[in-house]
């Protein structure tokens, strides 16, 4: 298992992925799961992924022998982030139609999803959440945030705190702890964590970051976070009883 997201606002994306795959508990990795493909100056490309792991690094292969081949259409010359989407999901309709049919027979997983997020010269930054069927949708101002993988524990910071004017630094804090509550509830989300944040119009990133296991930044924010919290709890008024003077018969069978 796995958890990415990404979010995009007014002032440009913010795209964050844990590290940690496992088929069983006697049986936990890391692998990189937030890949950079930008053309400093004319574009950035910046793709999560969940999922089935072979699948998924198939396609990592893929996109990186396509940029070698110019005359191939690839990363670096399609000319809209959406035919770039496209471009993506069939690269992984290719792998499944290929490999599909031999995990299934064992009774493999063989599902994958991508995050896609960047800026393309000529168009405002996107982003794409792929779908292992190989289609896609757009984040749009009313929706800013897309997730894939162990979606549950993160989301509901993400739909209490975001906006689509929230500060950009504030939306990288907000991923952060929705990473950080994700991997509070379930073990399958773990360290290392990558962060990129990614200015509208730069086309470059500026801004990366990755904390490991132990990392005294992430330890301080896991602590503060959860003082913030039952400080919050224990602000909250009490329960207003409705009292009454019947008591109700208890029947035990």
């Amino acid at each position: 298992m796995t958890y990415c997201l990404g979010i995009i606002n007014r002032a440009g994306l913010v795209l964050a992925a844990d590290s940690r795959t496992n088929a069983g508990v006697d049986h936990i990795s890391t692998y990189r799961k937030l890949f950079d493909f930008s053309n400093p100056g004319e574009r950035v490309i910046i793709a999560c992924t969940s999922g089935n792991l072979s699948l998924t690094q198939g396609a990592i292969a893929q996109f990186k022998r396509d940029l070698q081949d110019p005359e191939a259409a690839n990363l670096h010359n399609l000319p809209t982030m959406y035919e770039v989407s496209r471009y993506i999901g069939e690269k992984i309709r290719v792998l499944q139609e290929s490999d599909g049919p031999w995990l299934k027979k064992d009774k493999i997983d063989f599902k994958c999803s991508f995050l896609l997020g960047g800026q393309i010269r000529g168009e405002e930054p996107q982003l794409y959440l792929i779908y292992s069927q190989g289609n896609g949708i757009q984040a749009m101002p009313e929706t800013p945030f897309l997730q894939i993988g162990e979606t549950k524990y993160g989301k509901p910071i993400l739909d209490r705190t975001l906006t689509f004017d929230t500060p950009l630094d504030a939306v990288a804090k907000c991923a952060l702890l929705s990473i950080d509550s994700t991997m509070k509830s379930n073990i399958s989300v773990g360290p290392p964590i990558n962060v990129v944040m990614y200015h509208a119009n730069s086309f470059a990133i500026r801004h990366k970051l990755q904390l490991r296991l132990g990392d005294p930044y992430l330890a301080k924010v896991r602590m503060q976070w959860q003082e913030s919290l039952r400080q919050a709890f224990n602000s909250v008024p009490d329960l207003e009883w409705e009292q009454t003077d019947d008591a109700e018969e208890i029947i035990i069978d």
